[in-house]
């Protein structure tokens, strides 16, 4: 994977300096895409058996599917992220990637704060603010999103990308 090195930033009125690591909020982004795209997958079979057959029932008419498909994706992300964060402390995605979700004392997450720092994934231009004001905003742990710093979590290195992988075919 190419080295991406953390970038300098001022702030304030002081004008102090923090660093944005931008190799870990790339590491992120791909995390969020296997998982979007997993998440895409289990979303199509479920909307292929179970809402199309609302369709025969009428339940679905008109302009509904626009408003309702992307709601139960949401949801279905939200819950899909929590499940993973508690169980195992990370998404496959973040899992491929080495990343493992913690409070910020490095302690394992619950529910309720999987639910907090996950909520702004029910739909993705929340998803998109909420990366915006976390690197666009001061805190004391750049690595965190706008919904972690409201948690009490982070997301942190804790091996390399795709170790997991060929740790395991070897």
């Amino acid at each position: 994977m190419c080295e991406i090195t953390k970038q300098q930033f001022k702030v304030g009125e002081m004008g102090e300096v923090q660093q944005l690591d931008v190799g870990h909020w790339v590491l992120r982004l791909i995390a969020l895409v296997i998982d979007g795209i997993i998440l895409g997958v289990i979303a199509s079979i479920l909307w292929s058996f179970i809402f199309v057959s609302l369709l025969f029932t009428g339940v679905l008419l008109g302009y509904s599917y626009p408003l309702i498909f992307p709601l139960i994706v949401g949801v279905l992300m939200v819950l899909y992220f929590a499940f993973f964060e508690v169980t195992w402390g990370a998404t496959l995605g973040k899992r491929l990637l080495g990343l493992q979700v913690q409070t910020t004392d490095g302690g394992k997450i619950g529910f309720d704060k999987s639910i907090i720092r996950n909520i702004s994934k029910i739909y993705w231009i929340l998803l998109l603010l909420d990366w915006i004001v976390a690197v666009a905003t001061p805190g004391d742990d750049r690595r965190q999103k706008y919904t972690d710093r409201i948690a009490g979590t982070t997301v942190v290195q804790v091996s390399k990308a795709f170790e997991s992988v060929t740790s395991a075919t070897t």
